[in-house]
């Protein structure tokens, strides 16, 4: 596994963003349906604005410590642009969600849990 300080934010963020896919993946396999609504269910979750939605989520919850801001605030600080298309807000504050997923992977696996949990109870676009 590696060290997790040795990681940027961006790396991080990728590999969050590959955890949160894969939380994902799970929670909506437990459901019967056919490959093609699985997927476009996953990528409805896995989208910016539903990342974005999700920190919003454990923000107004107040669930967030000063590290996991601090990740946040880190990713979105290094997220650039993003796609054209996007919000650059929503897609900053999608980064920096992953982030905080990717160094919690690595460095707290069961607060990581803990706050998917939370995410889980209240579903995956709380707002």
């Amino acid at each position: 596994m590696p060290d997790a300080e040795a990681l940027g934010p961006l790396q991080l963020a990728w590999i969050g963003d590959a955890v949160w896919e894969l939380h994902q993946r799970l929670r909506h396999g437990l459901k019967p349906g056919r490959s093609d609504a699985l997927h476009k269910a996953v990528v409805a979750d896995v989208r910016a604005d539903a990342q974005s939605a999700a920190l919003a989520w454990l923000e107004k919850q107040q669930l967030l410590n000063d590290d996991e801001m601090d990740w946040v605030r880190r990713g979105r600080n290094n997220a650039g642009r993003g796609p054209r298309r996007a919000d650059a807000a929503i897609y900053g504050r999608a980064t920096g969600f992953e982030t905080m997923v990717g160094w919690l992977f690595l460095n707290n696996p069961d607060r990581l849990a803990e706050l998917l949990d939370h995410l889980e109870r209240a579903g995956t676009n709380p707002e």
